[in-house]
């Protein structure tokens, strides 16, 4: 019997391998997990959610440049490198744009950027002499995709955001196939009352529409990241749990089924060692177009001010953001997070497509 599914999964990788889209989806999914997790060793702002705000330089397009004064951090934090790895810096130096500087002895006179032709402020500060002090604390610095309207690295605030998106669909998944599993393989194997009592259940969750039923979630958990995941993860499992209901009563009736029983084996062993591994392939097909729709919720709830709150970065709150400037003469503040959600939605589709071609026993 293994023999047979080795062969079976290796028929399977194979005719995997030979689907293009299902081939590039995959990769490109490995990618945007890559830069999930290390998002801040990506990123130029690397402070905690890419949050390093420059007021007098928003809304600059791409490849926009402008001259930095570094200025270290009074507050002083012990940070391990795991959590700057995953959290940022928590207490990175202060970026002030200028315009003009000029280092006399141990005074620094400069002058602050101002947009729209407009002269900046004039300051002069006492520094300590540093040596190399031009090299180390005057840096130029590139916006490669502009800032957002709060002066922030745009390309930044993608790469951290690119995190909830992400991870969203794997708490989502995970807490919908738990929840799916365990209703549906209740319902379709000891059927009769229990089945009626699970499907009203589920029939009743169904009915509401999802994104309401989301919202009404958030609200009872409270506004959060985590809530955020606990809730989309919690509208999802219905439809695992009508598909895992109706393999399992086909299942059931199987042979190998039957010798189970024979052999006094119990309920519980029967379904988790014998029917739930010949029924995966249809779960994993769903779990695919779950990712996709786990981010495409937690976005639109972004949107609505629900989901990730400021100052966390996410691809819907970005757009919130920044969608009035379609019409202001600055329309890829909001399009590229936009794209973001698109590519990553249609490479979960693809990938699921491709997976429920070669998981198919007819072809």
């Amino acid at each position: 019997m293994s023999k047979k599914n080795n062969a079976l999964t290796a028929l399977a990788l194979q005719k995997f391998k030979k689907s293009f889209w299902g081939v590039f989806s995959f990769w490109f999914i490995v990618l945007v997990g890559l830069i999930s997790i290390f998002a801040y060793v990506i990123a130029p702002d690397n402070s905690q959610y890419a949050n390093q705000m420059h007021l007098s330089i928003h809304s600059k397009p791409p490849g926009f440049t402008i001259k930095m004064l570094n200025m270290p951090s009074s507050l002083k934090s012990k940070q391990g490198v795991v959590y700057k790895l995953f959290f940022g810096e928590k207490n990175s130096s202060t970026e002030i744009p200028i315009s003009d500087y000029k280092l006399e002895d141990d005074e620094l006179s400069y002058t602050e950027y101002a947009s729209d032709g407009l002269k900046g402020v004039s300051k002069t500060i006492k520094v300590d002499f540093v040596e190399n002090f031009e090299q180390e604390r005057i840096t130029e610095k590139t916006f490669y995709l502009g800032t957002d309207k709060y002066g922030r690295d745009l390309l930044s605030r993608v790469l951290v955001g690119a995190r909830i998106s992400f991870f969203i669909g794997f708490v989502a998944v995970f807490i919908s196939l738990i929840i799916g599993i365990f209703m549906g393989s209740l319902a379709g194997y000891y059927g009769g009352k229990l089945d009626a009592i699970i499907m009203w259940i589920i029939n009743v969750t169904w009915s509401i529409p999802t994104l309401l039923l989301v919202i009404a979630i958030t609200l009872v958990l409270g506004k959060g990241f985590w809530q955020v995941f606990i809730a989309v993860g919690l509208t999802m499992w219905v439809e695992v749990a009508r598909v895992v209901r109706g393999q399992m009563i086909s299942a059931k009736e199987m042979q190998y089924v039957t010798a189970a029983r024979a052999l006094g084996y119990k309920d519980f062993r029967i379904i988790v060692k014998h029917i739930l591994p010949n029924i995966m392939a249809p779960l994993i097909v769903i779990s695919a177009a779950n990712f996709a729709a786990a981010i495409l919720i937690e976005s639109g709830l972004s949107f609505l001010g629900i989901g990730a709150q400021p100052p966390m970065s996410s691809w819907g709150s970005m757009i919130k953001d920044h969608y009035n400037y379609i019409i202001l003469g600055k329309p890829y503040l909001a399009i590229i997070p936009g794209l973001c959600i698109m590519s990553l939605v249609m490479a979960f589709m693809l990938i699921g497509n491709t997976l429920r071609d070669v998981l198919d026993v007819k072809n």
